[in-house]
């Protein structure tokens, strides 16, 4: 069967990425892998040039860099530098240094609220496009997001689109061990939200995000697998830190192939 375009991009994607974390020896690679799929689609099929994205899980960052340089607003030069001493890829979003991220994120629960101000800004100057947010799971425990999504419904904010990485797994055990939160969709549908639950991996189902209502204020949940594609990492705690030694590279890059 012919590839689709976007599985081309994501399959070098994947290797890219595996390979940025590897050579800089740093973990963070499962929910790197969980919210990969979703930024690339969001970057190469859905936002447009007026179209700002912020990461709230911002460990995640070495996705966002990968998917800026599928878009060609990286170069390779620039993610060989991943981690490194003075490099502008740091383990969390910079702030206003490179184009695509427009603010520093990794406390968790902070990046909605920033995309509720940044939206609000929008609509106050009458400015076209819209805010796209991608946070975590496990930060829906944080309060601050709670009272951003007051602060959305208020302000009638329909150029904001919420999207939530539900990979079921955070630092210290899964979401439902450390602090349950059953049917996360309702909570938000409470706050004004229309949700929708979506395979975060397939291109058929991130295809819905197109779809959306302009008038009304989105939320995604995306269901995902921490560590897709690698089958010692998938839904695995301890990829949450561990960075990868020379055989589970190779393992991994020998699954990822195409």
């Amino acid at each position: 069967m012919m590839q689709s375009k976007f599985e081309e991009v994501r399959i070098k994607a994947r290797l890219r990425l595996l390979q940025m974390h590897y050579e800089a020896g740093v973990g963070h690679i499962g929910g790197n892998f969980s919210a990969l799929d979703a930024m690339l689609y969001l970057h190469h099929n859905v936002m447009s040039s007026e179209d700002q994205f912020v990461l709230s899980k911002g460990h995640a960052a070495g996705a966002l860099y990968v998917a800026l340089w599928s878009c060609g607003i990286l170069q390779e030069s620039d993610l060989g530098s991943f981690h490194n001493d003075g490099t502008l890829l740091s383990g969390h979003p910079p702030p206003d240094r490179l184009e695509g991220i427009p603010v520093a994120t990794g406390s968790l629960g902070h990046g909605l609220p920033m995309a509720c101000g940044m939206a609000l800004a929008r609509k106050l100057k009458n400015q076209p496009g819209k805010i796209f947010c991608l946070c975590s799971d496990g930060e829906w425990q944080e309060g601050s997001n709670w009272e951003a999504l007051i602060f959305a419904r208020h302000h009638k904010l329909s150029n904001l689109v919420v999207l939530v990485d539900v990979n079921g797994l955070q630092g210290f055990g899964s979401t439902q061990t450390v602090a349950s939160m059953n049917d996360l969709g309702k909570h938000m549908e409470a706050f004004g939200l229309r949700t929708r639950e979506l395979d975060g991996h397939l291109e058929a189902s991130l295809e819905q995000i197109n779809t959306r209502s302009v008038e009304d204020r989105w939320c995604y949940l995306l269901q995902t697998v921490k560590g897709k594609g690698i089958s010692f990492m998938e839904n695995r705690l301890e990829w949450h830190y561990l960075p990868l030694d020379e055989a589970s590279y190779r393992q991994a890059l020998a699954e990822l192939g195409p």
